[in-house]
């Protein structure tokens, strides 16, 4: 076995465990929103605007990621911005009011989107070393990150602990954890004269459509994560403790879903995959809806889970194979996709300011018939990639 194939073997595990800690800050968000809400003494309206801030916030910032990678090197800017988000856990829950709220969102959302970006790229990165899918894993392994976040924040929510201790000490544990995990990942340095990536640049035509599937799955996702919660507060009145379960159910079961998913495809492949996908989603959408007790609404939770785990994974994968530059592409889609999970919270919250959350969970039905719909799209032809550039240990 030479070096670099140790290195990046080493790199893969050290990259799945960036990506447990990244979902872990998600789930840890998502349990304490009705906290949250209530400590900020803001509506449904309110909220949904407030949580429009983290779109805003990883929109502007996410270009930056590839340029920061540059700059320092793949390893310390990895370091540095996973630590920045860990850390920015806090914020929300010290915000006493709206305009707070929407700035520690603005900065949350940014650290996000940056984070986001540079371990996606070292996934890709990696996956192209080894010569084999490890997307769906280290994508099943954000899940696991949240589902743990969300069921210690399910705990603390019962406890009745303030989300701002909670989540002071989940960004303790969480920043350390991150800085040790990333002395392990790839440490890839661009050659003296190669020029920094640019701002922005628009993704092939080819991988709109894929993004579009992915815009489907991750709305899905965002407004279950930010609204499950509440909704079984509001709409079926059951204790904050069981509200917050809801989230971990659904968390749990988009876990499961995404570590298993590989044989999956393997068997009836991408396409028919995706498409019975989106019909679950469909149907766990529909419970949502027309639940008359709380547990038939964490079942509808966790059928969206399931029926979403593996789309955004194949999305990138086919994107991957779209074109002659397939990180563009990939990156197109990215920014696509988890624009939607951005964005998505706050459009459940406006719909349900306007009429109810019920109505808001019957668009996150219909985009998972577009789901089913549309899942053709994912079938592509392979394209080759250009060799990797070289690491340092």
């Amino acid at each position: 076995m030479t070096e670099d194939t140790t290195l990046v073997k080493r790199s893969r595990y050290a990259v799945a465990a960036v990506f447990c800690v990244h979902g872990s800050v998600t789930g840890s968000f998502a349990t304490r929103v009705p906290w949250i809400q209530e400590h900020a003494g803001v509506s449904a309206g309110q909220l949904g605007l407030a949580l429009a801030f983290p779109a805003l916030g990883a929109a502007l910032m996410m270009p930056l990621a590839a340029r920061v990678s540059h700059r320092f090197g793949t390893r310390n800017a990895l370091r540095g911005l996973l630590a920045l988000w860990t850390l920015a856990l806090m914020l929300p829950s010290l915000a006493p009011g709206l305009l707070t709220l929407c700035g520690a969102l603005l900065i949350y959302g940014g650290t996000a989107g940056m984070a986001d970006v540079a371990m996606n790229a070292l996934g890709v990165e990696v996956e192209h070393r080894l010569k084999k899918s490890i997307m769906s894993g280290l994508h099943g392994l954000w899940s696991a990150g949240a589902l743990i976040g969300s069921a210690v924040g399910t705990v603390a929510a019962h406890a009745e602990l303030s989300a701002q201790v909670h989540h002071a000490i989940a960004a303790v544990v969480l920043t350390l954890v991150g800085v040790v995990v990333c002395q392990f990942v790839l440490n890839i340095h661009p050659d003296e004269d190669e020029e920094p990536p640019a701002r922005f640049a628009l993704p092939p035509k080819s991988a709109l459509l894929i993004g579009a599937v992915g815009f489907c799955a991750v709305f899905a996702e965002g407004a279950s994560l930010d609204w499950s919660a509440v909704y079984l507060r509001d709409i079926l009145d059951s204790s904050a403790a069981v509200a917050a379960g809801a989230t971990t159910g659904f968390a749990l079961t988009m876990t499961v879903a995404r570590l298993t998913g590989d044989a999956i495809v393997d068997r009836f492949g991408a396409v028919r995959t995706v498409r019975w996908s989106g019909a679950v989603a469909t149907l766990g959408g529909l419970l949502v809806v027309v639940a008359p007790a709380p547990a038939v609404a964490m079942i509808g939770f966790g059928l969206i889970g399931i029926g979403i785990a593996v789309v955004v994974p194949l999305a990138f994968a086919a994107a991957g194979r779209t074109g002659s530059n397939a990180s563009q592409a990939i990156a197109g889609v990215a920014t696509i996709t988890y624009a939607s999970g951005l964005v998505a919270p706050s459009i459940i919250g406006g719909i349900a300011q306007a009429s109810s959350l019920t109505v808001s969970f019957l668009v996150v039905t219909a985009l998972a018939v577009g789901i089913a719909v549309f899942a053709r799209v994912l079938a592509t032809s392979p394209a080759t990639r250009a060799g990797a550039p070289g690491l340092q240990s």
